[in-house]
This record gives C-alpha cells, sequence and structure tokens, in this order.
C-alpha cells in the first residue's frame, strides 16, 4: 500500500469489500474506507482521484446534477461526499430504480466533486486505447444519446469519458460509462477485436485542431497509471484509436501530445 500511495502522489486509496450488507463500514485506518455496499460484479478496490491539479476544490453548497449513464444513488453519494439517504430525500425518491438518465438532482451541502473510478478484477484487459470525441463540447450523457442513435443497444461505447469543461461537467472530469460499472465489452474500436481486449477512454474535444485541456491530461495521467497497474497492462499496449492494426483512423487528433503523456506515465 505505501507504494502505491507514493507512486500515485496524494491520489486517496478506498478499500471496497463488496456483499449484499445495505450498511457502511469505515475502517479507521487513515486515508482508506472500507465499505461493504455496491455490488455486481464485485469491485474490490476502488481509487477516488481528488482535484489536485485540476480545479481548486470549493466550500460545500447546493448544486444541481445532471444524472449519467451508470450512476447510482451510491455513486452520487461518494462523488459529492453526501449521504444517499440525503440526495432520496431532497429529490422525493426512493431507490435507484426512481434514477433515470438525464433526470436533474438537487444535492445540499455537496462538497467539490471526486472521480471515482472502480476497479474490478478480471484478467480480460490487455490494453488501454486513447480516443478523442472529435467534437468540441461533449459528455457520457451526449455519447450515450448519439450511439443508442446508432443502434448501439448498450449505449455508450467507451468505458470512460474525461471531460473538458462543457456540458455542466468539470475540466478533467473522469465519468466512468455502464460498459465499465458493468464489464462489458467496448463500442470503440472493431480493429484488432479490441472492443473486447482494451479498455476505452474517450477524451472530449478535437485534438486535431487543438490539444487537450492541462486538467484532462492530468486526469488521464492519473487513470491509465491506476487501470495500467491494477491490470498489469505493459506500456506498449497504451496505444491510440489510430495506432491499433486495421484502424484507418488518425483519432486521437494529430495534436494529442504522446510524447509529454507516455512521458509522464513512465516517470
Amino acid at each position: 500500500m505505501r507504494k502505491l500511495q507514493k507512486k500515485f502522489f496524494g491520489i486517496f486509496f478506498f478499500i471496497v469489500l463488496c456483499s449484499g450488507c445495505a450498511t457502511v463500514h469505515h475502517d479507521t485506518v487513515p486515508g482508506i474506507i472500507v465499505d461493504k455496499r455496491e455490488s455486481a460484479p464485485a469491485a474490490n478496490t476502488f481509487y477516488s482521484l481528488p482535484d489536485q491539479g485540476r480545479e481548486r476544490p470549493f466550500d460545500r453548497r447546493t448544486i444541481t446534477h445532471q444524472v449519467a449513464p451508470g450512476e447510482t444513488l451510491w455513486r452520487l453519494a461518494k462523488i459529492y461526499d453526501v449521504s444517499p439517504q440525503a440526495i432520496i430525500a431532497e429529490n422525493n425518491l426512493k431507490n435507484d430504480q426512481d434514477l433515470h438518465i438525464g433526470q436533474t438532482l438537487r444535492i445540499s451541502q455537496a462538497a467539490s466533486p471526486r472521480d471515482v473510478v472502480q476497479l474490478y478484477p478480471s484478467s480480460k484487459w490487455e490494453y488501454i486505447v486513447i480516443h478523442h470525441s472529435a467534437t468540441d463540447e461533449g459528455s457520457s450523457l451526449d455519447f450515450n444519446k448519439a450511439h443508442l442513435q446508432k443502434g448501439w443497444d448498450q449505449g455508450v461505447g467507451y468505458h470512460f469519458v474525461i471531460d473538458n469543461g462543457t456540458k455542466t461537467k468539470r475540466d478533467g472530469q473522469i465519468e466512468a460509462t455502464p460498459r465499465w460499472i458493468k464489464q462489458l465489452d467496448g463500442a470503440h474500436c472493431k480493429a484488432s477485436e479490441m472492443n473486447r481486449r482494451a479498455i476505452g477512454i474517450c477524451l472530449v474535444g478535437n485534438f486535431n485542431i487543438s490539444e487537450p485541456t492541462i486538467r484532462q491530461m492530468q486526469s488521464l495521467v492519473d487513470l491509465v497509471s491506476a487501470l495500467r497497474q491494477y491490470y498489469r497492462i505493459p506500456f506498449k499496449n497504451i496505444i491510440g484509436h489510430g495506432h491499433v492494426e486495421g484502424a484507418a483512423t488518425d483519432c486521437p487528433g494529430k495534436q494529442f501530445p504522446w510524447k509529454e503523456f507516455l512521458h509522464r506515465l513512465i516517470k
């Protein structure tokens, strides 16, 4: 654990031991929370990637939140450091079944949002493939709508989306999609069967025109570092969509800073 803490420079580590229990137990070890809550598939560990290096945290305040694909009361409570019961009471909900994609929630006493990334035991992930959206703005919710219109019954095809500060999302915010939460194959790269072998990460933006934002790059480095180490993915298997054999695309764009990105990963 000490080695991991040093490697991720201040990233908080949370251990999640999943069961059917409805209560939450917090361990007394500093920086570690043992949470017996969310299950299916069982997630042993997740990292809450802090706002350090991205946006300055704000004092607790009342915010509105538009429900994205895959979000649950448990996940929203983790993101904003509030209780699920508080969200339920303020929005006249009964349970997760009352949530629907695109719904707007009011959340009082919300802390500066954290990025919740669960890591699920699996031997299927051999690669990480980086994409850009080739759009100026967007979010997991937008891509979900677009991909459903293409006939993709599971919606958004990426496992993660890293936002650029548009569509009410923070610059550098990491959104885990249902494909990641349910550990489903992606719909982001057919070439070389990457949909079933690779974790797909999409950064919002058109990187044929400009580079990712500073906060997007910090989030990408943090996320890929956590995924790479947990799933033991070699550096050579961290590639762009256009690097995949058989993929006829320049994604993630000609302006994506590959040299800088790889240097930051390796160091």
